[in-house]
């Protein structure tokens, strides 16, 4: 994981937010629905970066707590969140180690995946919890080199669900897109 810790340090070194600083577009057409059901307020962001997402769930009123390797991306947050007054906690972890503790509420996993994380996810919603999970999709048009194991086949991510109780509330795969993505939206039962 050092070489992903290197490799997103050097990609956050810049000025400007790598993503921007507005929300993933998907977080922002459902965050209605998502606080009218999640449980309750707890939020998890998984591999944040610069906290573009967790800073948009702290304005909407989710006690947030976001985590990710990189600790360029992590200080970025800390300083946006701080700059507009809201209280995130982040912190630096290694994914494939990390351990979840306690329950969370709503789970976002957005530009990153790691499979063998997603049972962990799972396992750490509260009951009527929610995941919001938008990854990279494996498609000719993928911008720039990845390698297959974090890539998203077709199908996958509802394949990856399958087993879980609970609903899938929004699925979408979009490979012919710029950037090209499968979301999906799952309430655990």
């Amino acid at each position: 994981m050092d070489d992903d810790k290197l490799r997103w340090n050097r990609r956050y070194l810049s000025e400007e937010c790598l993503l921007g600083e507005k929300p993933s577009r998907l977080l922002a057409q459902w965050i209605g629905e998502l606080k009218r059901l999640c449980p309750g307020r707890r939020a998890l962001d998984v591999a944040c970066g610069e906290g573009r997402n967790s800073i948009f769930l702290a304005r909407h009123g989710f006690s947030v707590t976001g985590i990710d390797i990189s600790p360029v991306g992590l200080e970025k947050a800390r300083r946006w969140a701080a700059r507009e007054g809201l209280a995130i906690g982040f912190a630096r972890a290694d994914l494939e180690r990390y351990r979840f503790t306690g329950a969370f509420d709503l789970i976002l996993n957005f530009n990153f995946l790691l499979r063998d994380l997603i049972p962990r996810e799972v396992a750490a919603l509260a009951a009527g919890g929610i995941i919001v999970f938008d990854t990279i999709l494996e498609s000719p048009t993928v911008p720039i080199p990845h390698r297959p194991e974090y890539l998203l086949q077709p199908g996958e991510l509802l394949r990856l669900f399958a087993p879980y109780p609970g609903e899938i509330l929004y699925h979408g795969e979009f490979p012919d897109d710029p950037s090209p993505t499968a979301k999906l939206i799952f309430r655990k039962g």
